[in-house]
């Protein structure tokens, strides 16, 4: 046992859980919690909840749960709210969703109806392909954010909440890169008031929360907290971030197949990928400038898994091509398909063909109830700033200037647990394994 552990709040009281978009992935979330509250269902594909951690030796044989571990928020304990561009309630986008069977909507039908999201802050200057009535109408950014700040101590007062986190679940954003009016808080702010067009919807909730002392991750490719003004923020209030754009379909497989190549030093000459997805996400990407965005998020993962500057022999001529088409008769149930070109001894050339018929959203609500209990965890243990060791969720994860991410889900895994042991004072585990054999 390691004396240093660390001092975390108990958890006490409720949890405020925000959502920006009520689409999909909110309500497959929400209806999730709710229906494993009622022990219908299981919240399959959480760590916080069906996740254990191995402690001490292999001949100790204590591999308690993670939820037994640290002190979460228990599903008890959480609330809700949200914000969209349209008036619909969970229950009512729950349905026009499809992503869950009328069985498991209906059976928590009045939890879902009781949430109804708030005027969003919104422009299709950023998500071209979407309109709704729903919308905030302050004149500048500066007052937008305001009003959200407005709407989020509202809902802490109405539902007695302790504690509140949030987290991203609205659609891409078109391209963005970091400019001068990201640069500090100082220009950030000014431009609120300017309404300078760099600043995106998302900058601005992600403004609003940490100005209201609530965690902000980021389940989108969009910038957002990924700017200096926002990382300042973050560190000023002494709160946690996170980022960005839930690792779900192809890029988790991606993050699984590529270091097994890297391990056993197999070639890549190319890998293409291509999409079929039907739901709202599908058609926001189906505009150019969004699916820059993902495509950016995308692209990054296979460089920086293989390395090709450590491997150019195996690496370095490696053809990478991402498409997203949008095909409304699929819904949620999105199709990935990729064509892997590799080599081995010699160079002879293989290939592997993969072809992953996913539900977008089942694989990414439990991704939204593991970063509010952690980011929550993250809080109450003095954690502040970018929460690299929740890089597992992410496909483009966030990291402190001038470091590299790290992109392999089995060390991803490993940094993630290892941070809940030294939180808890246990032995770090490095799997040497060398005192078996002395």
């Amino acid at each position: 046992m390691n004396k240093q552990q660390t001092d975390i709040k108990p958890p006490k009281g409720k949890l405020a859980v925000f959502l920006p978009g009520l689409g999909a992935v909110s309500t497959t979330f929400i209806a999730g919690v709710e229906l494993a509250k009622k022990g219908i269902a299981k919240p399959i594909g959480s760590l916080t909840q069906m996740g254990t951690i191995r402690l001490g030796k292999r001949t100790d044989n204590r591999s308690p749960m993670i939820k037994d571990f640290v002190p979460l928020a228990g599903l008890e304990d959480i609330v809700f709210a949200s914000w969209d561009i349209f008036t619909d309630s969970a229950y009512e986008s729950a349905k026009h969703a499809g992503v869950l069977s009328n069985e498991h909507i209906d059976a928590v039908k009045e939890e879902l109806h009781a949430v109804r999201p708030m005027t969003a802050v919104f422009s299709q200057d950023y998500v071209k392909r979407l309109d709704g009535p729903n919308v905030k109408k302050q004149k500048t950014k500066y007052d937008l954010a305001q009003a959200l700040m407005d709407d989020i101590r509202g809902v802490i007062e109405r539902t007695k909440a302790d504690r509140a986190v949030m987290v991203w679940c609205a659609s891409t954003e078109v391209f963005r890169a970091a400019g001068p009016v990201h640069k500090d808080l100082k220009s950030f702010e000014e431009g609120l008031k300017k309404n300078d067009p760099e600043i995106a919807p998302s900058m601005i909730y992600a403004y609003a929360a940490l100005q209201c002392g609530v965690p902000f991750a980021n389940g989108a490719p969009n910038l957002t907290v990924d700017i200096p003004a926002i990382m300042d923020l973050s560190r000023e209030k002494g709160l946690p971030i996170a980022g960005k754009d839930f690792k779900t379909g192809q890029t988790l497989m991606k993050t699984i197949l590529a270091p097994g190549f890297k391990a056993r030093l197999i070639g890549l000459n190319g890998w293409f990928s291509t999409n079929i997805l039907g739901n709202r996400d599908g058609e926001v990407l189906d505009d150019p400038d969004s699916f820059k965005t993902k495509e950016e998020s995308k692209l990054s993962v296979l460089e920086h898994i293989l390395q090709p500057h450590l491997h150019p022999d195996l690496y370095g001529h490696v053809h990478h091509k991402v498409r997203i088409n949008y095909y409304p008769p699929r819904g949620d149930n999105k199709e990935g398909w990729d064509n892997i070109d590799i080599f081995g001894w010699l160079g002879y050339p293989m290939q592997i063909k993969v072809d992953f018929l996913c539900r977008d959203s089942i694989l990414a609500a439990p991704i939204v109830l593991d970063l509010a209990l952690f980011m929550d965890l993250a809080r109450r243990s003095g954690m502040k700033g970018v929460q690299e060791w929740l890089s597992f969720y992410f496909k483009s994860p966030m990291t402190a200037p001038g470091l590299y991410p790290e992109h392999d889900l089995f060390i991803q895994l490993m940094k993630l647990k290892n941070t809940l042991r030294h939180l808890r004072g246990e032995e770090l585990i490095t799997h040497l394994g060398l005192e078996y054999y002395d």
